[in-house]
């Protein structure tokens, strides 16, 4: 059984693998600077209630899987992890800053998708399969069109 995770109003599973590159891939996460992107984003996924499944930092990218709770977007969950991570770089690297003009960390896209073990084949057979179901269910109470 998968281990689910739970909210107060929903019980869920749901995993996004994320890819963000620093601007023009300039290969300047290693060392000391690797080390702070994954502190910074342990900081935010724990603000916003988000779990870190896998995560991985090479010279020029950042890789996440992480899970997230229904009422967080995708959108708003890229946006605090790529947003107050490049600001904390930028003012605590000001050689980092100088290289990237004082503006941002990581190019202006990321990568998203979703992941999970259904896939639309399956869901669309199930939705397909829902009338046999319900018939199936109330097999033992016929409705008769005579009157």
């Amino acid at each position: 059984m998968q281990p689910y995770r739970k909210t107060s109003h929903s019980v869920y599973d749901i995993k996004y693998p994320m890819v963000w590159t620093t601007k023009f891939r300039k290969p300047v996460l290693y060392g000391e600077v690797a080390i702070r992107p994954r502190d910074l984003i342990r900081e935010i996924c724990k603000f916003v209630d988000a779990e870190i499944v896998k995560s991985h930092v090479s010279k020029d990218h950042l890789r996440i899987l992480v899970s997230a709770p229904p009422h967080l977007s995708v959108t708003k969950l890229v946006q605090r992890l790529m947003g107050k991570t490049s600001r904390k770089f930028m003012s605590e690297y000001l050689g980092l800053a100088e290289q990237f003009w004082y503006q941002h960390l990581s190019a202006g896209s990321c990568f998203v998708t979703s992941s999970g073990n259904v896939t639309e084949d399956g869901i669309a057979q199930y939705i397909g399969m829902q009338d046999k179901i319900e018939q199936a269910r109330h097999s033992d109470f016929s409705i008769s069109d005579n009157a």
